[in-house]
């Protein structure tokens, strides 16, 4: 892999849209989108002044790491687009990062091979051994994804264990959810813009919820993620690349 590549990074998979830049393993900078469901109107003014706060221009890039879903069907369509084209313009390689991930990275390390400068430190300062993940799917429905503290997983060079996927990306209703993993000998600990409307749905035994601060996906994790898979040529076929929707969007057909 080229020493000091330029990547950019994505996130509109979520009610909160983010970009940002990195050069190798260090993040320059981070945009937060102005206001909620903007991805289609900021999107690409935020990468240029990204690019423009550094004096750099899009044919500089090579990398580019996008969240994939599941997700917003419209948002996961804009990141997919967006580095398909980039690819067509200048063979610009792309990372596919599970959107569930970035979400729990907001508060567990699921770089346990982190080399990199770039700081994934903001971990909240609690001690919790499973967390889940929950984004709204709509139809009463939620993508969750569940992780635990793997025991025998040797800690990274930071010092912090490792995390194992327990529950694969699923679509799962609150009651379903709570019936696997609500307990009060072992809590779970839920974070995600899903909760955001129906944080109640989720309440019970044994079930905790993170500060709001931590539910929304981040450009910033993105990259980090994005950055392991890079490291290990785990690169997406641009020309098969297609959002992980989970559940087919809904197709309403007007009758003449």
């Amino acid at each position: 892999m080229k020493e000091k590549s330029l990547i950019l990074a994505v996130e509109t998979s979520s009610r909160k849209g983010s970009v940002a830049i990195a050069l190798d393993g260090k993040m320059l900078s981070e945009t937060v989108f102005s206001s909620p469901l903007r991805h289609s109107a900021e999107i690409f003014p935020a990468v240029a002044a990204l690019l423009g706060q550094f004096d750099l221009n899009p044919g500089q890039i090579e990398h580019v790491y996008i969240s994939v879903g599941p997700g917003s069907f419209t948002g996961l369509r804009i990141a997919a687009t967006l580095a398909k084209i980039m690819h067509l313009a200048h063979s610009v390689k792309i990372a596919a990062v599970d959107t569930l991930d970035v979400v729990a990275a907001n508060v567990i390390d699921l770089t346990p091979e982190n080399n990199l400068d770039a700081s994934n430190d903001n971990l909240p300062a609690m001690d919790f051994e499973r967390v889940a993940a929950v984004l709204d799917a709509k139809r009463g429905q939620f993508f969750i994804a569940a992780y635990e503290r793997d025991a025998d997983n040797h800690p990274n060079p930071a010092g912090r264990a490792g995390w194992k996927k327990i529950q694969p990306d699923s679509l799962l209703t609150p009651s379903q959810f709570l019936d696997r993993f609500a307990s009060k000998d072992k809590p779970i600990w839920l974070l995600g813009d899903g909760l955001l409307y129906y944080k109640d749905k989720f309440r019970a035994g044994g079930v905790r919820f993170f500060e709001e601060k931590f539910w929304s996906p981040r450009a910033g994790k993105v990259f980090l993620l994005g950055r392991q898979m890079a490291l290990k040529d785990q690169f997406a076929d641009a020309l098969t690349l297609t959002p992980n929707y989970l559940r087919n969007p809904d197709v309403k057909i007007k009758s003449r």
